[in-house]
Order: C-alpha cells, then structure tokens, then sequence
C-alpha cells in the first residue's frame, strides 16, 4: 500500500505511533520515526529494520519548531523526497475540572496537540509542494474533537483545533496535490491510556460503554485506517475527520 513513499510519524516510541511505524513500513514505506524518547525510538528502528524495513531514527519534541524542521529535512535528505506524514504525537489527562486546571497543564495539552501540529503541518506542506508531486498528511483528533468526552475541557479544545486546522490546511492546498485528513479515534488501549486509566479507572468505563462494539480499539487497528488515508488508495478523500472509534460517535 505505500510502497516506495517515505512516511515520517510523530509520537513514533509507543501506542498508535509505534503500531503505525511497524505497519507503514510492512506496507513498503520507510518510514521516518519522530518522538522525544530517544530510546525507544531506535529500538523500534532496529525492529524494523530486523524485519527487512527501512527506519530512521529522529529524537526531537513536536512543540520545538527546529526540532520539525529538523527531521523533516532528514528525511528528505534521507529518501530523497516526503511523501506522507502521521502527525500522531498528542497528550491529555482526565478526572480535574475546568476551574481547578493549573495553567502548566492548559499550555502542554496546546502545545502538543496543536502547535505540535502546526509546526508540522508549516515544514511538512514545503517539503511535499517542493517534490512536485503533492502528498498525504494526517492528524490524529479524537472523539474528544466532536463532543466532550469526560477528559479535561483543553484536551477537548485541542482536539476540536486539530480539525479545524486539518480543514483549513485541505483548503488551502488541495489544488496542489496535497491532502490533508483527520482519524477522529475513539479508546485505544495506549500506553497514554493505561496511564490515564490506572488513575481514573472511569474513564475505560466511559469509553468502552459509549462504543457501539463496547471495546477499546488495539492500536493496529488505528494504524490500519492511518496507513489507508496515507496512501493513494484514498486519493479522493481530503479535509476529512474520520472516525475510527467503533460506532461511539454514531449514537
């Protein structure tokens, strides 16, 4: 499915990133792994490798514009070209509200998921546009960007940000080759949500009865839809926020 196209993953050490990491480059993609545990990171390149894929290492933190600009230019000068992006790399919390929320928590939920996003967005789109052939970007979001979900009020804000900017970034270059999408994803069992989960045991509750399948979702199973909406098999899908959530958002 992505065959001969360099893919480069946010949040690539664990969870959906990782998942997507191993799945893209079963698909054919080298892939180009971005997170700020450096560690894991190569571990998970070795894996790759190990199982006769191409992996590239890249430690660096979304918020940090350099740090973007840094390993998308890598992977340019790596593979010769950025085909794709999964721009995954997101954290969030539950269980505090919104009066009671220290101003520390408000500025990191924004700084990953949103200027996360634009950072990558600003050096991904450049990249792909200077290629000639366009490309494919997508964003995680969550249920979270529909409608609140039980995690804390700026997590919902950032999620709904992470639409509005996949749209807008669709608009805007749609006319040059480049789609931009959005996995609307509903409770994955990540190493995020163990976390989350471990604290506030209501939240897998939550989560799995609003459900239609009344499940989490295995982290492949999110990385499957990513890998569809990367490749050229969803040539005609752009500006879209995809569920990928097991029918929570369909009641």
């Amino acid at each position: 499915m992505l065959k001969g196209k360099t893919v480069m993953i946010t949040g690539a050490s664990s969870g959906i990133g990782a998942a997507t990491a191993r799945y893209a480059a079963a698909q054919g993609a080298a892939v180009v792994l971005m997170a700020r545990r450096k560690d894991k990171l190569e571990n998970l390149a070795e894996e790759i490798t190990a199982a006769g894929g191409r992996a590239l290492p890249c430690p660096g933190d979304v918020t940090s514009d350099e740090d973007v600009r840094r390993v998308v230019d890598r992977a340019v000068d790596s593979f010769g070209s950025l085909d794709a992006a999964f721009n995954n790399a997101g954290w969030g919390t539950a269980g505090t509200r919104l009066h009671e929320l220290p101003d520390d928590v408000y500025d990191r939920i924004m700084d990953v998921n949103v200027r996360g996003g634009w950072n990558c967005l600003r050096h991904q789109i450049p990249a792909m546009l200077a290629a000639g052939s366009g490309g494919s970007i997508v964003n995680t979001s969550s249920t979270a960007g529909q409608f609140a979900t039980g995690a804390v009020a700026p997590y919902v804000a950032a999620k709904h940000a992470v639409i509005g900017l996949t749209r807008a970034a669709a608009a805007e270059y749609g006319d040059r080759g480049v789609r931009v999408n959005a996995l609307v994803v509903g409770t994955t069992r990540t190493e995020l949500m163990e976390e989350v989960v471990r604290r506030f045991p209501e939240v897998e509750t939550h989560g799995v009865a609003r459900a239609i399948q009344r499940r989490m979702a295995d982290p492949l199973e999110i990385a499957q839809a990513a890998a569809w909406l990367l490749s050229d098999q969803s040539s005609f899908v752009t500006g879209a926020a995809v569920p990928v959530d097991g029918g929570c958002s369909a009641v």
